[in-house]
This record gives structure tokens, C-alpha cells and sequence, in this order.
């Protein structure tokens, strides 16, 4: 699923092309998540606003075998990615990571297809499970991740990567 793309249509709307990111994406998406975290309050230290790699998600998800990250492409743009990533030191554990979609892009099921292509990677890529974090505030979202079969935890495995994020979940993928 690492090279390949997944096209899906809504009726009466554009296709939507899931592909993965390449260098001329990280600018629009680092737009889309600060753009996103600032709607909501949570530019702040301890949020993906401030993480190093966001202007160059490009070349963090290259740097490793078992690292993805993809785009939702929508009339030529790109509206939305979401990636995946070994969770801190533990293999066996990936992290779901950056998952935003453009304002004027949703309502159309474009996360649920992110996370599809996501969790597929992951379990190609031999991950046990998926790990996330989030914040409380976010509830749409999070109705999305118990619909795909996340379950919420009391406390973040490990110290938590974000530490502004209250709310954190995990699915185990089928072998």
C-alpha cells in the first residue's frame, strides 16, 4: 500500500485520491494542521503545532521503513493527510500521527479514508496495534476513532508524546 494509491468518489463530488505525501505536500500540510490546531484553541506547546518535523513531514516519514504518511488530493489539492509511525521504543506499536483534514473538505468521509489507508499500512508493516492521542475537545473525532474500533485508555502509553492531549486510544490490529 506504501506506493500505491486508493481512489474513492462521493456522489456528485470530485474523486478523492488517497496517495502518499511527497516533498511539495509539507507546506500545504503543515498549513492544514497549524490552520486546524488554531480553529480549535490548541496552538500550544504540547500540540503537532510545534512539533519540529511539521514543515518537513516529507522527510521524517522517508527516514524510516515503517513510517507512512498520506494525502487526501481533492480537485488537485491536497485536503487532509494522516500518518503512521513506530510509537517511541516500541516495535510492536505504531501511532497514528497528524490526522487533518481542511475545513472546507470535511463532511465527506475523507478521514475515515485516511485512517483506512493508515491502518492498512500498519498492519503491513507488522504493527500489533495502532496507538493515538488526541484532545477531549475534539469530539468528532473521536466518535470516528471508537467507529473504526479504537477504544480509549485511562493514560497515554508511556509519557505521551503531547503533552497538551487528554485523551488516548488504541486498537489492536488483526494478525
Amino acid at each position: 500500500m506504501a506506493g500505491g494509491c486508493v481512489t474513492m468518489t462521493k456522489q456528485s463530488e470530485e474523486p478523492i485520491i488517497i496517495r502518499p505525501l511527497v516533498p511539495a505536500d509539507d507546506v500545504v500540510m503543515a498549513s492544514i494542521v497549524r490552520t486546524s490546531l488554531s480553529a480549535v484553541g490548541l496552538a500550544i506547546p504540547g500540540t503537532a503545532y510545534f512539533d519540529p518535523e511539521l514543515s518537513h513531514l516529507s522527510a521524517y516519514y522517508a527516514a524510516a521503513p515503517r513510517r507512512a504518511y498520506f494525502v487526501a488530493v481533492q480537485n488537485g489539492q491536497v485536503v487532509g493527510g494522516a500518518g503512521i509511525a513506530q510509537y517511541s521504543d516500541t516495535p510492536q506499536v505504531a501511532e497514528l500521527q497528524k490526522l487533518y483534514v481542511a475545513s472546507a473538505a470535511r463532511g465527506q468521509g475523507i478521514s475515515k479514508k485516511l485512517m483506512a489507508t493508515a491502518l492498512t499500512f500498519a498492519r503491513a508493516a507488522s504493527y500489533e496495534c495502532v496507538y493515538l492521542e488526541t484532545h477531549h475537545t475534539l469530539t468528532v473525532a473521536m466518535h470516528l476513532y471508537r467507529e473504526l474500533g479504537f477504544t480509549p485508555l485511562l493514560q497515554p502509553l508511556g509519557g505521551g508524546e503531547h503533552s497538551a492531549m487528554d485523551s488516548f486510544w488504541l486498537k489492536m490490529l488483526p494478525a
